[in-house]
Order: structure tokens, then C-alpha cells, then sequence
């Protein structure tokens, strides 16, 4: 969940709550209630075991997918899928994973400093993905964002040492252990790593708890996921590295804080990549080769590759409908199909999966006034060409061992 190229972080809340914005076996087996692998090697119940009526999506994109290995996905909130049948319904059909868009931000789980933590929207949003088959990527655990009015903007800076380790690390303790065995996996790091203000491992030294808590803040946060459920999937996130003059930076302050994390045997397990892209100039500024090698580079440090939020926003493209959603698709197909080459690419995820539901649309409209196109339907719940080129995608896509 992050800003896009001139945009430092994102901004997810809004009056209301209704603009803020987890994994899987690989087949069937992960909705049968057979035994799945966790990275310690030991073997857990699947905690989606399905049951009567309990069955994996049918959609063509899923299907397409894990047909390759793949697992296919989007973010989901309460307040999209409880109010709207239609929408629930597609959620159900078309979505193989479900990442938590805003259900386990502070701003729900924790809405003011004083307030108790608040599980009731969580447990929803990841019973209703149960209900649908889809494992669950819950997010956040770690992030400097999603707070909420209940805070003061720079609420976070104002902590002390110990104080910031209680509420930081308390939250996560509490957190992880409720829904030990519920969530396959979780991000636990969101948008700690930078181009430019970093040290010397990559991580981004204006982040309020690096700066309360200090720089081990992340492996802590890490190893304490890790003890509270050892059999979920842990995931560092960042954004920013497909284009733009900063992202080969990026792409090398992610790596060192990677190999910073490794070389003390953090248990961290995957990469998580938001993919937010931007249509306008694409082509000419997405560096394939460049790209790839990240990947590669990521993949043999021993980490599996999500794409946790991928959407394509249309700026610098025409309002006309027709051509603006070919050229949204062919951003889809360019960037995936240099993505799904790599072998531990083993998640895709959308951010939301119809333009009724884009962060796009509140928190940066389009200077024209024309509604946001950037997702796979529209807002009338209907495939576009970006859905036939994620489809095309993943059926040229090479296979993999599923994660």
C-alpha cells in the first residue's frame, strides 16, 4: 500500500473510513483440509479445510493460475463485500487469496492510542474469506500508516523508547496469536526500505519507529511473528521498484536489507512487490532486463516473490474508455510478462478487483474528472481488457512448484 512515483506514502483514510485500503497451498489440496508444509518443515492442518458448501473459486483467472502454480488474488474490506451481493459474489467466484485491504489497520484494530484492540472487523473479513476457500494475507503488522483521525498525524514520533516498544510489539503479539492457524501468511513489514534515506542495510531511517525503537525494530518484529505463529509465511513489502529515476535504488537498499535480514537468520520468507504502475510512459520507462534481474537476484536469496497490489493507474492517458483500458492492458501484459518468467513469482494479487472498489478513484481522481479504470472490471462488475491480459498472462506463463 504505498504512493506512487513523487508520492512518499500514501494517504488510506478518509471521513467515514470508506477509503482505506495474507497463503496457500498449491491446488487443491489447500481447500480439502490436507496437511500443508510450514517453513519450519513441520506439518499443519490446513486451516481451510473446506467444509459443506466450502469450495475454491471457479473464476478464469484463478484457475489460469494455479494451473501454473500461481496463486491469484485481490485485496477485499468489509465495507466493499457485507453491503454488495453482486460484489461478494465476483469477490467469491474470481479471487484465489484475499488480502486484508483495511480490516487489521490500526484504524480499525486499534482506532484511537487509548483504545483496546478491536478484532471484530478483522474476524469478518478473514471468516469470510474462509467461507470462500481463499487463504489470507493479512496486513499490517509493522507500517506507519492507516492510523486514522483517532491519531495525531505525527503521533507515532512523539513515543518513547519503551513506550513504542510496548504498543509496536504488543499489538503484534496480541495479533498474530488470535489468528494463529486462521492466515497463512502475513505482511509483516510494510514500506520500511529506501532509496535515498537509508542506512547503511537499506532500511528507511524516517520511519517513526526506526527512529523510537530503533534500526532492529524489523528483525524484532519478525522473530516475534515467528514465535507467535510458526507456521504462517512472512512477508517484507515495499513499492516503487518497477519505474521511476529512483527504483533501481530502491531495487538495491530492498536487496541489503534483504541480505541484512538473512545474514542473522531472520525468518523472513517472501518479497512482497505492491506493483502499482502507472500507465503514462510505461513502456519507455519500465527497464525489463533490470527488473528481471531483481527478481533473480531476490529469488536466489531464498525468498518467494508476491505481487500483493497490483493496479495500473491512467494518468497521461486520453478519457476516452476504449483506448485508455488498451492501454491499461497493455501495462498488465508487459509487466507480467516479464514477471511470471521468474520462477519464484508465486502470488498475484490485485488491489481490489472491479473499479467500483480503486483507492485510485478517492485518493488521486483523475485531473478530468473521468472515473478511474485501472482494475480488471469495471464498475459495472464486467471483465475488461485488462482482464483478458492477466488471463493471457498467466496462461503463456511457465510453471512452477506452487508455494
Amino acid at each position: 500500500m504505498a504512493g506512487h512515483e513523487g508520492l512518499r506514502r500514501r494517504s488510506f483514510i478518509k471521513a467515514g473510513g470508506l477509503g482505506a485500503a495474507a497463503l496457500l497451498g498449491g491446488g487443491a489440496s489447500a481447500f480439502t483440509g490436507t496437511a500443508w508444509a510450514a517453513p519450519s518443515g513441520r506439518l499443519h492442518q490446513s486451516p481451510l479445510s473446506g467444509g459443506p458448501g466450502q469450495a475454491a473459486p471457479s473464476g478464469r483467472l484463478h484457475r489460469a493460475a494455479l494451473a501454473k502454480g500461481i496463486r491469484y488474488g485481490s485485496s477485499a474490506a468489509t465495507w466493499q463485500v457485507q453491503p454488495d451481493a453482486g460484489y461478494a459474489a465476483l469477490y467469491a467466484r474470481e479471487s484465489g487469496m484475499l488480502l486484508t485491504e483495511d480490516d487489521l489497520l490500526w484504524y480499525r484494530l486499534k482506532p484511537t492510542p487509548d483504545a483496546p484492540l478491536d478484532f471484530g472487523y478483522g474476524d469478518q473479513i478473514v471468516s469470510f474469506a474462509t467461507g470462500n476457500g481463499q487463504p489470507v494475507l493479512a496486513a499490517h503488522l509493522v507500517w506507519d500508516e492507516g492510523l486514522g483521525e483517532g491519531w495525531e498525524p505525527d503521533a507515532l514520533f512523539g513515543l518513547g523508547r519503551r513506550e513504542a516498544r510496548e504498543l509496536l510489539f504488543g499489538t503484534i503479539r496480541r495479533e498474530v496469536a488470535h489468528y494463529a492457524g486462521r492466515v497463512r501468511a502475513w505482511v509483516v513489514a510494510n514500506e520500511v526500505t529506501d532509496g535515498e534515506d537509508k542506512d547503511a542495510d537499506g532500511f528507511w531511517t524516517a520511519e517513526p519507529w526506526y527512529q523510537t525503537i530503533g534500526p532492529g525494530y524489523v528483525e524484532e518484529a519478525f522473530r516475534l511473528a515467528h514465535r507467535c505463529d510458526p507456521g504462517a509465511l512472512l512477508l517484507i513489502n515495499e513499492f516503487g521498484f518497477e519505474t521511476g529515476p529512483d527504483a533501481p535504488a530502491r531495487r538495491r537498499s530492498m536487496l541489503k536489507a534483504i541480505d541484512h535480514l538473512r545474514s542473522r537468520n531472520v525468518p523472513v520468507h517472501a518479497l512482497g512487490i505492491q506493483a502499482h504502475l502507472n500507465a503514462d510512459g510505461f513502456a519507455q520507462s519500465f527497464d525489463a532486463p533490470a527488473y528481471r534481474a531483481f527478481l533473480s537476484a531476490v529469488a536466489a536469496r531464498g525468498l518467494s516473490v508476491f505481487i500483493t497490489e497490483m493496479d495500473v493507474q491512467d494518468d497521461g492517458l486520453d478519457a476516452d474508455i476504449p483506448s485508455r483500458d488498451a492501454a491499461v492492458a497493455e501495462v498488465y501484459a508487459r509487466y507480467l510478462s516479464v514477471t511470471l518468467r521468474e520462477p519464484a513469482v508465486k502470488v498475484v494479487l490485485n488491489f481490489g478487483l472491479s473499479d467500483r472498489y480503486t483507492w485510485l478513484q478517492e485518493d488521486y481522481p483523475r485531473p478530468d474528472g473521468a472515473a478511474r479504470r485501472p482494475l480488471p472490471f469495471d464498475q459495472d462488475l464486467q471483465p475488461k481488457p485488462a482482464y483478458a491480459a492477466i488471463l493471457r498472462a498467466f496462461q503463456r506463463a511457465p510453471a512452477r512448484p506452487p508455494l
